[in-house]
């Protein structure tokens, strides 16, 4: 990995905005405001529910492991499901907001990123004039195995490119689903944003089993039986493998810097998600120390 041409100031929104709705998991309402940062802040949740207010940086160091979420966590202070805010946040080129929730949980709203997508365009966006170094990957670095994986390779043009391979085949309406896109603010919205959260019905009643999702409706996300969603309708035919695209926008935030690369998974979730982050920034680093030497 090396030093690249390509540096685009950095960016926050112009002004505060809101959003609010109750956790999946938790059943929890949050109030979830964006504000504007400074360059160099990074992407920051404050817990003001918290007496003292405290703060969590999105780094992969604050990253703990889930069920089927990214959750992070910084001292006594933890934020959950923050996939789907930071997917919108990453895809809009914001590299600097100050995010105050009233709860750990962030809103599922209707299971995708359209919400916050939306709100980040009505608060507007504000150039901050520091540049911010992105990590350009240079060889291919991959995780996972045969049943699973996800790996960044070299790509022919400056920014992020997401694929991914979604494997239900002879599992109920999913089936085997393909898509690759070219992540900017306008194809995220366009094509990914609305993408939502999908479950089979048989996860459904584990977690409801559980005491989890108690509060969630068949209207809030999609719940798939064997013929496709349940009370609910598909956005677009290959909507789940679009939200799982999604979620790897979100997680590969983690890395706190602009990535540059292709990025494909197959099968992969939000854990190999992670350690493919940590290889990244691994390389970069000692590929710094290189330079450096």
């Amino acid at each position: 990995m090396a030093t690249t041409p390509f540096l685009r100031p950095q960016r926050t929104i112009r002004r505060p905005v809101a959003v609010s709705g109750f956790g999946y998991w938790s059943g929890q309402t949050n109030r979830v405001e964006f504000y504007p940062a400074p360059a160099g802040t990074g992407v920051v949740f404050v817990r003001v529910d918290l007496s003292p207010a405290l703060r969590v940086a999105v780094r992969l160091e604050h990253c703990v492991e889930a069920e089927h979420r990214t959750n992070l966590s910084a001292g006594v202070a933890q934020v959950e499901m923050v996939e789907h805010v930071l997917a919108a946040l990453s895809a809009s080129e914001i590299d600097n907001c100050e995010v105050r929730v009233t709860s750990a949980e962030m809103p599922g709203f209707d299971g995708s990123s359209v919400i916050v997508a939306d709100a980040i365009v009505s608060a507007g966006i504000e150039c901050l004039g520091a540049p911010l170094q992105p990590i350009v990957v240079r060889q291919a670095v991959r995780v996972g195995d045969s049943s699973a994986w996800i790996e960044a390779v070299p790509h022919g043009r400056p920014g992020l490119c997401v694929e991914y391979t979604l494997d239900y085949a002879g599992r109920g309406p999913i089936g085997t689903q393909h898509r690759c896109v070219y992540i900017t603010p306008e194809t995220f919205r366009m094509e990914l944003a609305a993408a939502r959260t999908f479950v089979t019905q048989q996860e459904a009643e584990s977690l409801r089993s559980r005491g989890l999702g108690t509060r969630v409706t068949p209207k809030d996300l999609l719940i798939l039986g064997p013929n496709g969603p349940l009370e609910n309708a598909f956005r677009w035919p290959d909507e789940c493998v679009r939200h799982k695209l999604l979620d790897m926008v979100g997680d590969l935030s983690l890395a706190g810097r602009p990535l540059h690369a292709h990025v494909r998974g197959y099968r992969s979730g939000h854990r190999l998600n992670a350690m493919l982050v940590k290889q990244l920034l691994a390389a970069d680093s000692a590929a710094s120390f290189r330079r450096t030497a």
